[in-house]
């Protein structure tokens, strides 16, 4: 199997993880840690998505891969408009990726009202509810939907 259709799949598992613990677990649980964690798989899609993207414009002959992530980023974000990915649904998507980083290295987060508070280095602070994640989930599905539409159907 192709390594792009590989990063696909993984993609597709962790966005229905994500979903899963969104619309069955959560409402059973009441945890609010639990978005943490619907964070963590959403990002794990999108970066799975985009790794799945550039092997397969680099499997085409398009496109260069190189060692440096951010080079590779930058690549990704040249190839966006053939996917139909907009300037703004880009900016969101590099939300959900720092909003996990930040979470990953937060030294501190807690539960605050029906929401859970990172708190960064600086002393900053980001929210998650479930409005948020639900927001995100979606946003991350439509990407993953317009990325399968133009490999699959290729």
């Amino acid at each position: 199997m192709e390594k792009y259709i590989e990063s696909l799949e993984i993609a597709q598992k962790a966005l229905q993880i994500a979903d899963h613990m969104t619309y069955i677990t959560f409402p059973l649980v009441k945890e609010k840690r639990l978005f943490l964690k619907i964070l963590s798989e959403l990002s794990i899609s999108i970066l799975n998505t985009i790794n799945s993207v550039l092997q397969y414009e680099y499997y085409k002959k398009r496109i260069q891969i190189y060692k440096d992530a951010r080079d590779n980023f930058i690549t990704f974000k040249e190839l966006s408009p053939r996917y139909g990915i907009n300037p703004e649904q880009l900016k969101k998507l590099i939300g959900i990726i720092d909003l996990s980083e930040k979470h990953k290295k937060s030294p501190f987060e807690f539960v605050r009202n029906d929401k859970i508070v990172i708190m960064s280095e600086g002393m900053q602070t980001e929210t998650l509810s479930l409005e948020k994640i639900k927001v995100l989930l979606l946003e991350t599905k439509d990407f993953l939907r317009k990325v399968n539409i133009k490999i699959k159907g290729a």
